[in-house]
């Protein structure tokens, strides 16, 4: 079942692979085959220069009288009463034991590997 369906689409693909190439030929063949046409120019069109149109009067237009709005009368802010602020006991704050955490120990690196490396012959 798998060995047709690949076999049915390797084919499809090499049909379609030429239907391209001789789709390509047609077309170049039409281009070369078809004499090339010299058409005469077009002639210019001009179009009538715009008419000049005449300039409008302005219309004197009354100036809007804006209505008096009244004022309003200021209100007076009104007086708060002072409260008097009533002294609170400070709480007592019991001690709280300071700990102390034990030194840590220093780091220290391993001890930093030589290397000899012998010396390169010198080339005469």
């Amino acid at each position: 079942m798998l060995r047709e369906n690949t076999m049915a689409s390797l084919v499809f693909l090499v049909a379609l692979l030429l239907s391209c190439s001789s789709m390509s030929s047609a077309a170049r063949y039409l281009e070369e085959a078809v004499p090339k046409k010299e058409y005469p120019p077009m002639p210019k069109h001009e179009l009538p220069p715009h008419p000049a149109m005449p300039e409008l009067p302005k219309p004197e237009l009354p100036h809007p009288a804006m209505p008096e709005v009244p004022k309003e009368p200021e209100v007076p802010h009104p007086v708060v009463p002072e409260v008097p602020k009533p002294e609170l006991p400070h709480p007592a704050v019991p001690e709280v034991p300071k700990h102390e955490m034990p030194p840590f120990p220093k780091a220290e690196l391993p001890p930093k590997p030589e290397f000899h490396f012998p010396e390169p012959e010198a080339k005469p």
